[in-house]
């Protein structure tokens, strides 16, 4: 099973430039979306016309119109849905999880988009109060050995590897020692694997997101911060990983690339 996961930067854009294509043809089975940016008719008008129009479809979108939203579409069939994950993001658009059946196996896949945050500020503070949220999340899968696996844009940078621009980054959102403990005590405490890491080796890169200004992407001066943690169940069945970077910044169809995953399931 390919699962891609992409934060596609408003699902209406990225079908008008091509994204609603490109991952119709990626070969991935299940695809996990971020900042999709609509509500549910418009975010089915996006897919009408393509293969992902007649998959399953999971869907977490925010209140605020043109905001944030989250969802799951899978090929196979799904066995529940969840959008919970703290009372004080209802309705925030920010997460859904869905138990999708391979095989005979459940395989839960959950999309997140965690907000960039701003150092030093009540923002920051709700962006932590999130990942504590998903935190107790993922412990659950970890404590019932669930296969499961979270996708998604987490706007953390986890380590010097994962930013090609870190000491002028240092002390900003994104890449806070504080945001980054959270990755690493989600990997010590319940076991989550950072899949595209393990299977790529050490960086730099590869990046999932360059600024549209500049020569950011020309220069490759990325972050890594779209990523799939894996339970370890999961992750022992990972067998390559990617990142679908457009060739050019012509090309781009948004100023995030689709990380990708194949599940030996």
């Amino acid at each position: 099973m390919i699962v891609a996961s992409a934060n596609v930067n408003g699902i209406r854009a990225a079908q008008r430039r091509g994204g609603v294509e490109w991952l119709a043809a990626s070969g991935a089975e299940v695809v996990t979306l971020q900042e999709v940016r609509a509500d549910d008719g418009q975010l089915r008008a996006a897919l009408d016309g393509s293969p992902l129009a007649s998959w399953e479809l999971a869907h977490g979108p925010s209140v605020a119109k043109g905001r944030a939203g989250v969802a799951v579409l899978s090929r196979h069939p799904v066995k529940d849905v969840r959008t919970d994950v703290g009372e004080e993001f209802d309705g925030a658009g920010r997460w859904v999880e869905a138990d999708v059946v391979v095989a005979g196996r459940v395989v839960t896949v959950a999309s997140a988009y965690v907000h960039t945050g701003e150092a030093g500020t009540p923002r920051q503070d709700e962006k932590d109060r999130f990942l504590d949220a998903v935190g107790a999340r993922v412990g659950a899968w970890a404590a019932d050995g669930r296969l499961a696996v979270l996708t998604g844009d987490l706007n953390i940078a986890h380590t010097q590897d994962d930013l090609k621009n870190w000491k002028g980054n240092r002390g900003k959102a994104g890449f806070l020692p504080e945001e980054q403990a959270h990755l690493t005590r989600w990997a010590s405490e319940h076991g989550l694997v950072d899949v595209t890491r393990r299977l790529h080796g050490p960086g730099p890169g590869p990046y999932t997101w360059w600024s549209w200004r500049g020569q950011a992407f020309d220069n490759d001066a990325g972050w890594r911060i779209d990523y799939q943690l894996a339970t370890p169940s999961l992750a022992a069945l990972a067998v390559a990983a990617s990142v679908g970077r457009a060739p050019s910044y012509a090309e781009r169809w948004s100023d995030h690339a689709p990380v990708l995953v194949e599940y030996a399931l």
